[in-house]
This record gives C-alpha cells, structure tokens and sequence, in this order.
C-alpha cells in the first residue's frame, strides 16, 4: 500500500529525518507531577515505526510495516482483531490506547546505525511518538534502544536477534520479544548432532556487525561442546552481494559443513554463490558436504529458491502453526495483503499489541509504568506458546522453531517445514550468562525523560 493510501487513511504523519546533531527531546508537560517524553494530552497517540525500507533488509522492512498497519487497525477497532481475540490478557478493547485513537509515523533505518537512530530522533522530536519500535538489524536495535533510553522512550525491537540486544546493551527502556542467538545454537545443536553426527569440521561465514558476531558465538559454542571442531571463521561486509571469493576458499579448508551467519539479502546471495561452487554435492572426509543458516525466514527462503531444500535452521515463529494465535494472526493478515506474514511481521505485530497492553495494564503512557507493566508479564495467544518477559534483561523466553527448507514445496509460501519444536526449557539461560555480557551488564534505571 502506498504513503499515499496511509494519508488518506487518516493514520500515517510524514517525518523528515533530523540530523545527527540535533539536540535530545524536551517535550514535557510541564503541568503534571509525573510528566514524561512526549506525554498524549489530546485524543490521539502517536508511535513510531522505525524499520529498513531500503538497504538489505528492504524485505524485512516491508512486511514489518504491513504487520503494524494491522495492528494499528486492530487497537483502533478495525478488521476482526487477530491476535486481540487469541491474547490471554483482555485488557486491550479496540478503542484505540487508553481511549486515544493511535496514529504513527515511519522511518527508513536504511539499515545503518546512524541512518536509524536520525529517523527516530525526528519521529521523537518533531512528531511526538511516544513509543519506537521496528528495524531488522541488530545494529539498529542496539543504536535506537540506547536513543529512546537516553530520550526517555520505550523502545519495543523489531527484528534483532543478537545476544547483545538484551545482553551487554540491554537497556531499562527496551525490550525484546524475538529470540536470540543464544537460542538458535542450543536449539540447532542436538538437531544438527541427531542428522549429520558429532564428527564434523566446520567452516563459518558470519556477518560483520554484532549480530553476526554473537551468532558465531553462540552456534560454534552449542556445536563444538557437541564435538564439532570450528577450522575457520570468515566475516563478510555487510554490504557485500557476490560471496564467491568467500566461498572458494572454504573448498581447500578441509570442512565439511559451512555455516553462513547471514540474514537478508546476505544469506540469499552466499547460499546461491556456495550450491553454485557445488558445495552440496561434494563429500569432504567421507561426508556428504553440508550448509547450515542458522537464522531462517520465509522471506530469504523465497530469495534463495531451490538452494533452501534440506538445509537446517532457526526461527520465531512461522505461518504454518496451528495454534489458535498464529491462525488468528494468518488470517487477518492474508486477508489484508493477500499472502502470509513472515516472522519479522509477526513479532512487530505482536511487540505494538504488547505495548499497548501494557499501557492498559498500567493506566498510564509513562515509560517506566509501561516498563513495571511489561516486566515479569506471562502471557498466551500470541502465537508462540506460554511467553515470558524476563524482569531481569526483558527477554521474551518461549518455545524455538528449528526448521529447514521443504523438499516439495506446494507454493512460493510453503518453503520451510518445522522439524523440532525446541522447549523454552533448552533455551534459557542466566541473566549474566557470559555471552550475554556476564555479570556487569545491567539494565540501568528506567527514564521517563522528564
């Protein structure tokens, strides 16, 4: 849907995108005792969707935009309310937040750094939004949670899976409802131990930012306690589309399984450049050669085609499940659009309705009264299963999905099959886990700004 169609709508404001120089938020109301950043006074609420319309993760982007329009839709008391019918907590009426209709404004993180938390300044500064969510790169995340900690804003995360998000930079006034890479490599381990043996020699190719970085992490730590022996690992600039002078080397390295620490367009572009070096087809110390991405989504599933077919992976959520959440939130969301929604569009989806639950549940918009509201929260009906958000990091814990690409596909949709349901159980770990930054990372005091 185009901005024009949004106008017209009544619920998207344009925002110019501020400088890097411009001062943080002074947007009080000066006359109450308990003011905040950007407190509502009149009969609208303002959030702000900050997500990667251009750059790698454009996909991603997209499909997060269409999940909160959705779910704008539905608190407004639009649609047939998806997942506010399925969710174990009522207080959410469809009457917009705390009675006030809610209206939003975008931004283009162009998946950078600078790029991102530019965008969300403006949306905080000249736009009013009283909360920030979105984006599709841990790098993103981290930059924009430490902005909305600074400015006195919740910041809900998009798309980040990164230990780092809710580990060494975990911030009071952020949370996350994604898993993370932690999570991916104890769950992928016994999966991958069970199907191609506890003898393997791996070779990784991992991203050059934080994401890529605890991802390595987290599956070399899962794979060699299981007995893998890691002979190589590789990064690759994020902005990289031709992976073959990666992929070469990887044949005389003696491995004989390839881990692409990849998302997006990445993964796309590395798995295509390594079938097309006819890694899959060769056998390396008496062991047919093997690929392994260790974040999945349906979305790089459909970039890459064919090249998914058997290879293993990781991820939130995906359309497929038969709850009552997840089939509540398919339908709401294909009857809209047309098609499925991915994984980025279900947990934005799910991190806006959660937000404002949470202000219903807090009778209040200050971030630190959402913040006491979100903190410690059990819910259900929301399309992973019993969820918690931990007090201590504001991690979501749930169930993880470990999938890998279908090998007979019944549509462009239909191109990954869950193989193990991994329990929340096998994937929780301490508060100051080393790979979560050990004992000195803490959240810090939540700020309301004011």
């Amino acid at each position: 849907m185009t901005k024009s169609n949004f106008t017209r709508r009544g619920l998207l404001k344009t925002s110019a995108v501020a400088g890097a120089g411009v001062a943080l938020p002074t947007i009080f109301t000066g006359s109450s005792a308990h003011a905040f950043t950007n407190e509502p006074t009149g009969s609208t609420v303002t959030l702000g969707f900050n997500v990667p319309q251009t750059g790698p993760y454009a996909d991603e982007g997209a499909d997060e935009l269409r999940a909160y329009e959705l779910a704008v839709e539905h608190l407004n008391g639009g649609g047939d309310g998806g997942m506010m019918n399925t969710f174990s907590s009522k207080a959410l009426q469809g009457n917009g937040i705390l009675g006030k209709k809610v209206e939003y404004v975008t931004g283009d993180t162009q998946t950078k750094s600078d790029a991102a938390r530019a965008s969300a300044k403006s949306m905080i500064e000249k736009d009013g939004a009283v909360m920030i969510t979105g984006g599709s790169s841990s790098g993103v995340a981290v930059a924009v949670q430490a902005l909305c900690q600074e400015a006195g804003i919740i910041f809900m995360a998009g798309l980040t899976h990164s230990n780092d998000t809710t580990g060494k930079d975990r911030k009071a006034n952020g949370f996350r409802h994604f898993f993370n890479s932690y999570m991916s490599g104890a769950a992928l381990a016994p999966v991958l131990a069970n199907a191609y043996g506890t003898d393997r020699k791996a070779y990784h190719l991992t991203a050059d930012y934080n994401w890529g970085y605890t991802t390595e992490e987290a599956v070399r730590a899962s794979t060699e306690a299981m007995g893998w022996e890691t002979v190589a690992a590789v990064k690759t600039p994020l902005t990289q589309t031709d992976f073959s002078s990666y992929i070469a080397p990887v044949l005389q390295s003696g491995a004989d399984t390839l881990v692409l620490n990849h998302y997006g367009g990445n993964m796309v572009n590395s798995l295509t450049n390594a079938v097309q070096f006819g890694l899959r087809d060769k056998q390396v110390n008496g062991k047919d050669f093997q690929i392994v991405v260790p974040l999945y989504s349906r979305l790089m599933a459909k970039g890459a085609g064919a090249n998914v077919k058997g290879i293993f992976g990781s991820t939130n959520w995906h359309w497929s499940l038969q709850d009552e959440g997840s089939k509540a939130f398919v339908k709401s969301f294909g009857t809209k659009y047309g098609f499925p929604p991915s994984q980025a569009a279900h947990t934005c989806y799910v991190q806006a309705m959660l937000y404002a639950d949470a202000v219903e549940r807090a009778g209040s918009f200050a971030p630190c009264a959402v913040a006491e509201a979100l903190e410690g929260f059990e819910f259900d009906g929301m399309g992973n299963g019993p969820t918690l958000y931990r007090a201590e990091d504001h991690q979501c814990f749930k169930d993880v999905l470990v999938v890998k690409g279908k090998e007979n596909p019944t549509s462009e949709f239909d191109l990954l099959e869950i193989v193990e349901v991994t329990p929340v159980d096998q994937v929780t770990y301490a508060p100051d886990h080393p790979q979560m930054g050990g004992p000195e990372a803490t959240l810090g005091s939540c700020n309301n700004g004011a």
